[in-house]
């Protein structure tokens, strides 16, 4: 029996129908506030995350001396260590081949900074996302071997045999740290630690590269130690590296739980300190005022990173997470602010197209998804998280295009929770009807063969369904609980905050703001509505909406203004610090006339 929709609001103003917790949330929730002193709403959001009264103190002060693994637990880890320790001792040449995207350049950056730190360089090799697409690539690997002893690939290599193959041959040996999903056959490197291998027991499979490649120095630093290679050396400070791992967990939409939580929360306080020069000028050319939030990571400092890869040079995010340069880190900062804005023009483009694809298709299939000539390979993931974050469906969104004359798209997805896409789609390249492909649980890439387009997408979707995709309703919008205006003071919000950091796994607490007045309503930007909002008493509320031109809710906002008619508000609460002066402040996701 399905439970009343929350506030009655079976269909609002953006067509959902809320969801508040149930009568066992409540329940548990009470207890926890009621154990740990805390606010019923905050005991409320941990129950909803599956926290108990015995473990609350715990998870809401998640450390890396609770949470820390031992790196040994990850297979093949102790191999890449004693190598890597080699290396150092030895002085030999190594090279970092990365991903382009944001956990792929904060990976070659962890590594690059910490054997600055030792007095060694690397050689960074990012490659260009047009001409060498995804991966290790036999031409470049066959260039880094023959002027380096050492490769390490980060955040890519799991599936890269022949490139790894030519690297051998060429005289380097190569160690791999990735997470992306693994087949049963391995590349023939010295060592390959990725906690997604199948034959891995560590229960790590959440980390992103940076966060695999964190643990790789940590036993690597265990190993000089071991050997007393340090001495009069200062050994490394591997906290004042987190910060990296951090932003790569957040932007590659990592799962925040378990040691993922603790490495978010360690590497925010370490962004807190501005020590890392690109950074702190990202941090200021987006505007960001305050202390990033796990909000920031993903939504301001993420894209303007990965802004390089997608549509400028491919190396631009590494440098600027690599240099101690504040001149150098200005210039690269502004120069990917301008990449960033240019990016969000071509999505625009894109994305539009797509939703009038998918909307003209079943909107209910376990899958969306949408191809179209000319798409730039730089905005296709975008664009399917986005439909992803519309639909509440796995989407792909391919750009097609002839390579060597052969029609072929190249395409990326995002996926759902429960859903794991990134194994969906390395099935459909083994049974032949994706050219090449590879991922994790929430995202992954492909191409295909444009004549194989239309059934591997049905192949996928039918993948897909069988773990459940397309069973919740694009309509639900899940709340935590509801609060009045008044109720919502800085000292809540912090007390909310604690709860994270906030992301996949662990979202945002989402509240509602029953039968609330709109006071004032005023248009800014590129279609936003600011709002005042007033209870039935106490303080107002200072709320935004973002995009309420497009999806409707302005002219549901001015004519309750207008008229005085109460609404029914739905969103997360932040702190709002311009100017100086602290405030709560509502980002509102959705609304419903009150019924």
């Amino acid at each position: 029996m399905t439970a009343p929709a929350f506030l009655n609001v079976e269909r609002s103003a953006t067509g959902r129908r809320w969801v508040g917790p149930g009568p066992e949330v409540e329940r548990m929730g009470l207890a926890i506030a009621q154990a740990h002193e805390l606010p019923e709403i905050v005991g409320r959001v941990l129950a909803a995350r599956g926290v108990l009264p015995e473990t609350a103190a715990d998870y809401l002060n998640p450390t890396l001396r609770a949470l820390m693994p031992d790196p040994s637990v990850l297979a093949g880890m102790d191999a890449a260590a004693e190598r890597l320790a080699a290396a150092v001792t030895k002085g030999e040449r190594i090279a970092v081949f990365g991903d382009y995207d944001v956990d792929g350049g904060a990976s070659v950056a962890l590594l690059c900074t910490w054997l600055g730190q030792l007095g060694r360089r690397a050689t960074p090799y990012i490659p260009d996302r047009i001409d060498e697409g995804y991966g290790p690539n036999v031409p470049a690997m066959e260039a880094l071997a023959r002027d380096h002893d050492l490769i390490l690939c980060v955040d890519c290599g799991t599936l890269s045999f022949e490139p790894v193959a030519a690297a051998r041959a060429a005289g380097a040996e190569v160690i791999i740290a990735d997470h992306h999903l693994a087949q049963e056959q391995l590349p023939d490197a010295l060592a390959v630690v990725n906690p997604n291998r199948q034959d891995d027991g560590s229960d790590l499979g959440y980390l992103c590269a940076a966060g695999v490649v964190f643990l790789l120095l940590v036993a690597t630093n265990r190993e000089l130690r071991r050997q007393g290679w340090f001495g009069a050396r200062a050994e490394p400070d591997l906290m004042a590296l987190l910060d990296l791992v951090a932003l790569a967990t957040v932007a590659d939409v990592a799962p925040l739980v378990g040691l993922n939580r603790a490495l978010v929360r360690q590497g925010l306080a370490v962004l807190a300190r501005r020590a890392r020069p690109g950074l702190a000028a990202l941090a200021d050319v987006a505007g960001l005022r305050a202390p990033p939030t796990s909000r920031d990571l993903g939504f301001a400092l993420g894209p303007r990173i990965n802004a390089g890869g997608r549509v400028g040079k491919a190396d631009l995010g590494q440098r600027l997470l690599t240099t101690a340069d504040p001149h150098e880190a200005a210039a690269l900062a502004e120069q990917l602010n301008r990449l960033n804005v240019e990016r969000r023009e071509i999505e625009a483009v894109v994305l539009e197209a797509a939703i009038a694809q998918v909307e003209a298709g079943d909107v209910s299939a376990p899958l969306v998804w949408a191809a179209g000539e000319g798409w730039h390979p730089g905005v296709v993931g975008i664009v399917a998280s986005r439909l992803k974050d519309r639909f509440n469906r796995p989407a792909v969104v391919i750009g097609l295009a002839k390579n060597e004359g052969v029609g072929e798209g190249k395409g990326s997805g995002r996926s759902v929770p429960g859903v794991d896409l990134g194994s969906a789609v390395a099935a459909l390249v083994r049974q032949g009807l994706l050219l090449k492909g590879g991922g994790h649980l929430m995202a992954a890439g492909l191409t295909v063969a444009t004549g194989k387009l239309e059934e591997a997408m049905a192949a996928l979707g039918e993948l897909l369904a069988a773990q459940g995709a397309g069973q919740a309703g694009p309509s639900d919008l899940r709340l935590d609980g509801a609060l009045a205006p008044g109720g919502a003071t800085i000292d809540l919000v912090e007390r909310l905050e604690a709860a994270g950091p906030f992301g996949p796994a662990n979202p945002a607490p989402r509240l509602a703001f029953g039968s609330v007045r709109v006071t004032g309503v005023r248009m800014v930007g590129n279609g936003h509505c600011q709002l005042r909002l007033a209870g039935s008493g106490g303080p107002q509320l200072a709320a935004i909406a973002f995009r309420a031109a497009d999806s409707g809710l302005a002219a549901l906002f001015e004519a309750a203004a207008a008229s005085r008619t109460p609404l029914h508000l739905a969103g997360r609460l932040e702190i709002d610090d311009w100017g100086g002066r602290r405030k709560p402040k509502l980002r509102v996701d959705d609304a419903s006339p009150v019924v």
